[in-house]
């Protein structure tokens, strides 16, 4: 059994001065992804995680306090591999994989677009790209769990407010289109095959308390391959947790 949290801490140093450490203690799950470390190799308190019994993979952007990836893991890797081999996203540090004996965990922190324009064509492209890479990958590693902040909401019910947000980066069309091809393909939402409710959000704006209100948008997946969809035992979003305007989803598979 293995229990995978996926969490955007939006800075990790900053998320450690909010006692990220001992609530990762209690929480104990045996893979953490993390997106948006916004940090380079020996600024992430590599050593805290290992005392806590965790390997530490890492894969950062060229760009000081940017973007930048990371999976811990109680068990070593086989193998680890950084970026998709596309200078285009890998300067950004955008994904880091880690082989297992039996499956694969990548750590992916999408491109928001939020900007529109060409950051909005660059995540159009990414999706496109990665998508592509994951395709390939599972002819030889056919046990793929990606998790992350795939700054998509995918479903209606993923977001307050649908009707008016339509034109907003992250629940355009063309967004939602690639990710029911996405889904088509055999990558299952493992939230959405144990939850069908409305409400249940991974991200909250900084403004207006959207949190409070719970006014937010369902952002962050843990998506798993075909043959692992029928592992999935549990999974769950666990919005107590405050480090970051995200936060963590996890699922639990019986591998």
């Amino acid at each position: 059994m293995k229990r995978i949290l996926s969490y955007n801490v939006n800075g990790l140093r900053a998320a450690l001065k909010k006692d990220f450490l001992t609530w990762l203690k209690a929480e104990n799950p045996d893979i953490l992804c993390l997106q948006e470390t916004k940090a380079q190799p020996g600024q992430m308190s590599e050593e805290e995680f290992e005392a806590l019994g965790y390997h530490f993979y890492s894969f950062s952007a060229q760009k000081p306090g940017y973007s930048s990836v990371a999976i811990l893991s109680k068990e070593p890797a086989l193998h680890v591999e950084k970026g998709i081999g596309s200078s285009k996203y890998d300067v950004e540090g955008r994904v880091v994989r880690a082989d297992f004996g039996d499956f694969s965990a990548i750590s992916a922190y999408f491109p928001s677009g939020t900007t529109g324009g060409p950051r909005q064509d660059y995540k159009m492209d990414f999706l496109a790209d990665f998508t592509a890479y994951l395709n390939e990958l599972r002819k030889n590693l056919p046990n793929l769990v990606i998790s992350g902040d795939y700054n998509i909401c995918r479903l209606w019910i993923d977001i307050h407010n649908p009707d008016k947000q339509q034109n907003t980066s992250g629940f355009l069309p063309e967004e939602r289109e690639w990710f029911q091809q996405f889904v088509n393909m055999g990558y299952a939402d493992s939230f959405r095959e144990v939850n069908e409710e409305p409400d249940h959000y991974s991200w909250w704006s900084y403004r207006a308390g959207s949190r409070a209100r719970n006014k937010g948008w369902r952002i962050d997946y843990n998506m798993v391959t075909e043959p692992l969809k029928k592992k999935i035992v549990d999974a769950g979003i666990l919005p107590n947790a405050v480090h970051s305007d995200h936060c963590p989803v996890w699922v639990k598979l019986d591998i």
